[in-house]
């Protein structure tokens, strides 16, 4: 406790507290444009840090990437392209709700939610700190490959519907994800002899085009329509922020808020995940556990509150990785490790023990720098707001000119920016042929980290029954075949019964990886999940039994 008193003076020294609030307020404006991404940001400004102590650079940082996080929710509510990947599944209902008129509420369930989640990921980091570091190392390569699968899936699943379409989407990304030099051999695929996509597609103006050319174009049908505002003739007071209401809403959905926040800080503590995955995993977990699945699409506040919960828990999983093994867990992470080693600090298994003032301190200045974020979106919100009222058009020629500066800021080359235009096409081409659009972006996201782990574990063995007896790769294919049947199961008439022996093989494929795995703690909740699933047999049989007596 006196470590931690000590790290939060020393956050709260003037110049370093100052430099932090720039650092978020600077992130905000970043992350709010579409394509400018974090971290882009918090690269540019490393090497303003090189003369600032190693805890002054890094609460900048921190404050950079808190701030982009936070901020893509607001281009993602407002005109329905994600600032950032972690912001995916925020528009599939903060969009809608904005439509609707209530753009307030929106937002300020969004801003909320990103506070409430990275806080108690601050604290829980504080408090687990010592232990959750352990299980990144365990997954192993096999695990990685599953837990690929394990996600395509669930954003499958997500498509209303068109589970099929899904996966072909997904399967399309990673098609496109497919092109160029493979990344552990440098064997060159789907090029056709053209050596400008030899290296491949970025993913950011992949993940611009699809997203920017398919809601803008369908937003502009006409020139008619092209004339009116996205908020239509709303009055003014549905502009308003409630943040009152923001936070009643979220104290009355509590389990949502807690669930999503373990989430985020689960797939943060793996390595070279990001929430990119942790925002799809946590809607689709509000989705199925919520008793308005229904209104899900369509502006459902749970729909809101559960991604942008998770992303910035992410954030602090994805710190405790790098403090804890010196692995990073996403790219932000990643800039901060290089920040660390100019500064003669290298993170490892025993840097809180090593370093515990400047570690405690990273976790104050990632709980203040959500608090900052809040009032900075407080202040600045309206102005954003503002946007819904410009015509049409006039925003999407804004928003398409910082796109194409996003995209070609990525490599400072005009190719990126036509492999925007391209993706653009494609991605109005599957708006209107009913093709979901998370998926193929998914897969795109996910594709290289899925072929070189797949690559590394046949390295080590070409058994490919090692995918079924390494615990954490089983337990995301059990996990993988359960998000399938509850899809098709959500699409047809199956009765409690048949589902209870539909789900019983699954649940003990679930609790033999997890009666495999090290520790206590998952073989006792394999126990647990075996004895529950047991019992729901035996009362189906037993219901059974008794409808046969009474018949006869």
């Amino acid at each position: 406790m006196e470590i931690l008193f000590s790290a939060f003076l020393e956050i709260m020294q003037p110049v370093t507290f100052a430099l932090m609030a720039l650092g978020v307020f600077g992130g905000l404006v970043v992350g709010a444009i579409p394509g400018f991404s974090a971290t882009m940001a918090i690269v540019i400004i490393l090497p303003l840090t090189f003369t600032l102590s190693a805890m002054q650079g890094l609460a900048v940082m921190i404050g950079v990437a808190i701030g982009g996080m936070s901020g893509g929710l607001v281009s993602a509510m407002l005109i329905g392209i994600p600032g950032t990947p972690g912001s995916v599944a925020t528009t599939f209902d903060g969009l809608p709700l904005a439509r609707k008129g209530e753009q307030g509420k929106a937002l300020g369930l969004g801003i909320w939610s990103s506070c409430i989640g990275g806080v108690l990921s601050g604290l829980a980091l504080i408090v687990l700190a010592p232990y959750l570091g352990r299980i990144g190392l365990e997954i192993g390569p096999w695990g990685y490959f599953a837990m690929v699968v394990f996600a395509l899936t669930i954003t499958a699943s997500l498509s209303e519907g068109m589970l099929l379409k899904g996966l072909i989407a997904a399967a399309a990304g990673l098609l496109v994800a497919s092109v160029g030099e493979e990344e552990m051999n440098g064997v060159t695929r789907l090029t056709f002899g053209n050596n400008s996509i030899d290296a491949g597609f970025d993913f950011l103006p992949i993940m611009i085009g699809v997203f920017a050319f398919s809601q803008l174009l369908s937003d502009m049908p006409d020139a008619v329509t092209a004339r009116h505002t996205l908020a239509g003739n709303l009055p003014k007071e549905t502009q308003r922020i409630q943040h009152l209401w923001a936070l009643r809403e979220l104290l009355a959905r509590w389990v949502t808020v807690v669930r999503s926040t373990a989430i985020g800080l689960i797939v943060g503590v793996i390595p070279a995940t990001g929430a990119s995955i942790s925002n799809i995993v946590a809607y689709d977990q509000a989705k199925r556990n919520s008793k308005e699945a229904d209104q899900f699409g369509s502006g459902a506040y749970d729909g809101i509150i559960a991604p942008e919960a998770a992303n910035n828990a992410t954030q602090g999983g994805a710190l405790l990785m790098l403090m804890a093994l010196g692995i990073p867990g996403d790219a932000v992470a990643a800039v901060l490790l290089a920040a660390l080693v100019i500064h003669n600090v290298i993170p490892g298994p025993s840097f809180i023990t090593d370093e515990p003032s400047l570690a405690y301190g990273i976790f104050v200045a990632f709980i203040l720098a959500h608090l900052l974020m809040v009032v900075f979106q407080m202040l600045s919100l309206k102005l954003f707001l503002r946007v819904v009222r410009l015509p049409i058009y006039v925003m999407a020629a804004s928003v398409l000119f910082y796109c194409a500066l996003g995209a070609y800021t990525v490599n400072n080359s005009m190719y990126d920016v036509w492999v925007m235009i391209a993706f653009g096409g494609l991605g109005f081409l599957m708006t209107r042929f009913g093709y979901p659009i998370a998926p193929f972006v998914l897969g795109v996201v996910l594709g290289g980290i899925a072929e070189v782990n797949l690559i590394r574990a046949l390295s080590v063995s070409s058994d490919y029954m090692q995918f079924f007896t390494r615990p954490w790769s089983l337990l995301f294919i059990g996990l993988t075949l359960m998000s399938m049947l509850l899809a098709i199961i959500a699409r047809h008439r199956v009765s409690p019964r048949a589902f209870v022996f539909l789900q019983l093989p699954i649940l003990l494929m679930i609790c033999a990886a997890l009666a495999q795995m090290p520790g206590v703690v998952r073989p006792i909740l394999a126990a647990v999940i075996l004895a529950l699933s047991l019992w729901k047999t035996y009362q189906a049989l037993f219901e059974k039994d008794q409808a046969t007596a009474k018949i006869h």
